[in-house]
């Protein structure tokens, strides 16, 4: 613990979202990344653990990582964890602000019109007992400290700062009807026409939300894109 806590950090600037294997474990390496993060969070996991068996949450939770992740994936995406219900991906370079909205609104989308009829057709409980499969997503942008924590043979890369932190408490946001998607005035200040305008009209809604104990402005959305 005294060489773990005593050793300085070494640092490095990143030019791409490293993996695992790209940053040492034993020697306090770190990469610093100024990149965009977002987090897709099913809504709903709590309802579907209590009130449905295991084998079919375990479908609805696999057809919507699986749905979220090739969407991400689609849009230039970097997928760096899966944590139960929810996936969290990096993304960098010059669009990486538009990509991560498009690919939130695409997933919007995708629940509603590719996963949810999906479910229902071979799982008609869920729509009767008024299961509806959604995910929130949300998204930050900034400069993260990513570094690797565990041991040997059972370790993996975190992500520490503001973006990360911000952008898994947006995808923890539950308001009524629509809206899915949340973003950083940040993100939304660098988004091109595309991601911001559907016929002229903007897609995001400014409010204020409080977001780990402090109060923002955000964007939040409750449009979808389809692929």
């Amino acid at each position: 613990m005294d060489k773990l806590v005593g050793t300085p950090w070494t640092t490095r600037n990143g030019y791409v979202v490293p993996g695992t294997d790209d940053v040492k474990l034993y020697s306090n390496d770190a990469v610093k990344l100024d990149a965009v993060y977002l987090y897709a969070d099913l809504l709903g996991s709590t309802k579907l653990a209590r009130e449905f068996r295991p084998e079919t949450a375990g479908k609805v939770i696999r057809a919507s990582l699986r749905t979220a992740s090739q969407i991400i994936k689609r849009k230039d995406g970097e997928i760096r964890s899966y944590d139960g219900d929810r996936v969290m991906a990096i993304f960098i370079g010059k669009a990486k602000n538009s990509n991560a909205a498009i690919a939130a609104l695409h997933i919007n989308y995708a629940m509603r019109k590719i996963v949810e009829p999906a479910l229902y057709a071979k799982l008609p409980h869920l729509q009767r007992d008024g299961f509806e499969p959604r995910m929130c997503v949300g998204i930050a942008s900034g400069e993260a400290f990513i570094a690797r924590a565990g041991v040997r043979d059972s370790s993996d890369l975190v992500s520490i700062g503001r973006a990360p932190n911000v952008a898994a408490k947006l995808s923890d946001v539950r308001e009524p009807w629509q809206r899915a998607t949340y973003i950083t005035a940040d993100v939304y200040k660098m988004l091109n026409e595309d991601a911001k305008l559907a016929d002229g009209i903007d897609m995001w809604e400014a409010c204020s939300h409080e977001i780990g104990g402090e109060q923002m402005t955000i964007y939040r959305s409750g449009y979808w894109w389809g692929i």
